[in-house]
Order: structure tokens, then sequence, then C-alpha cells
């Protein structure tokens, strides 16, 4: 079970839940307005960047004025802080390689809280590079069943031209994980759509090309705190990490 894509699964698991549903709002709410800003552009239509954010405030179901005003802020029609992206690398606990996606609106006080998590958890805080090698940026779609055989379902995925599917549990149901290039996550995203599968996310992500092993539980226990810790800091967006924990270990 390697890092950044069943981490979800693993707070289901170890009964670990998001941060407090306010907080949650404000961290969708900023990704929404740092994606208009960039796009330079309100319309979902003619921002895929856009239209994820607010596909991911949906899920939430986080009301319409939130994500409007959001929209707002990032077009410069509402007065707001200025919020800005940053990238994080580093290596945690036990040589565990993370990336740390976050928006800010002060990053020399953010660069300092999340260079004192990793001090803390024996991990230390690396320049730009020193761990994303380990890393290949995809898109990630998150695909539900559509009631069918698992072979048939995987083998129409394909057809798509995707990259790779990944099956797997989550909640007693058989789902998948589909990855494709960046550049491709829109027209993938559309494709599989109009196949008539249930499509729970499309994201992008940093997937690791090479993992590490956790092999005992007080080691599995400190990688999975550590990345709490992370995800719970209300600057941070997105944890990616490459640790490989076996679930009888959560």
């Amino acid at each position: 079970m390697s890092g950044h894509s069943k981490w979800s699964t693993i707070k289901r698991a170890k009964g670990i839940n998001d941060a407090k549903r306010g907080n949650t709002f404000t961290k969708i709410a900023n990704f929404i307005t740092i994606a208009a800003k960039l796009g330079n552009s309100g319309d979902p239509n003619s921002n895929p960047r856009l239209r994820l954010a607010i596909e991911q405030a949906r899920a939430v179901n986080m009301p319409k004025d939130n994500i409007g005003r959001a929209i707002d802020k990032g077009l410069g029609n509402l007065p707001g802080q200025n919020l800005e992206e940053v990238l994080y690398e580093g290596f945690g606990p036990y040589k565990v390689a993370f990336m740390v996606e976050g928006i800010t609106d002060n990053k020399m006080r953010t660069l300092s809280e999340v260079r004192n998590l990793f001090d803390r958890s024996g991990g230390v805080m690396g320049s730009s590079g020193s761990v994303s090698y380990m890393f290949d940026k995809k898109g990630e779609i998150k695909v539900a069943t559509k009631g069918g055989s698992t072979d048939d379902e995987i083998l129409e995925l394909i057809d798509l031209g995707v990259e790779d599917v990944e099956d797997f549990e989550e909640d007693d149901a058989k789902k998948y994980l589909v990855y494709t290039e960046p550049s491709n996550l829109n027209s993938t995203h559309q494709s599989i759509s109009g196949r008539g599968f249930n499509i729970e996310s499309a994201e992008i992500i940093y997937k690791p090309n090479m993992t590490v092993e956790i092999k005992d539980q007080e080691s599995a226990d400190k990688v999975l705190s550590f990345t709490e810790k992370l995800a719970e800091h209300d600057d941070i967006h997105k944890v990616y990490s490459n640790f490989d924990i076996p679930e009888d270990l959560i």
C-alpha cells in the first residue's frame, strides 16, 4: 500500500478524520481561488483546473455561495489575502520521501512551520529536486465500477488509452485508480464518464516511482502520524509519500 493514492483509505482504516469541516472548506476554497487566478477565468468549461476544484468542493457539499466567493476572490472581484502556491520536498521518518503541496498567504511562515514538522519527525526538509525524482507527476482519476465484471471493466478503461489502471477495495466495493499524463486528464475524464463510469475524483498527483518498505508496527505508526500532521496543517493542501505499508500494520 504505497503512499499517496491510498492515504484516504488509510485514514478511514485508522479512524483518522479530516480536519474540521470548516477547515476543509477553507482549504478547498483556497484551491478554487488559486485555480481561478492562475487560469484567469471563472468558467469551469474553459478552466479545467477550476472545474476539478469545483468538483472537489461539491464532493464535500460546499455551498454554492462559498464556491462563487472563492472564484470572485481569484478574479480580483472581492478583497482577500494574496494566496500563493508552495511545494516542499523532504524526508520523513525512516527516509520516507514526501512531496507537500500548499496554498498560503505567508510563504515564510508556512515554510518555517513545515520545516519544524520535518525536524520534529526526525526527518529533514530538502531543497527543490531532493526527492522529486522519486515521483512522477500524473493525472489520477478515481473510478467506481459500473457493476460489470472486473476484467471487462479494466479492459474497457485500458481501451481508452490510459497509462495504467489499479483496482482496489474501498467501503466493500471494487474501485479503480486510472493514471494518465497530466495534459490528458481532462479528455480522459470526459471519456471515462462517457462510458458510464462514476468518477469520484480527478486530480494531478505525484505518484511514487520507488517506495520505502515499512516492516514493523512502530515504524508504520511514526510514518502515518507524521503524514497526518502534515495533512492537518492549515496551509497544506495535499501530501504525497512513497511509503509501502502492509495492510496488516494499518
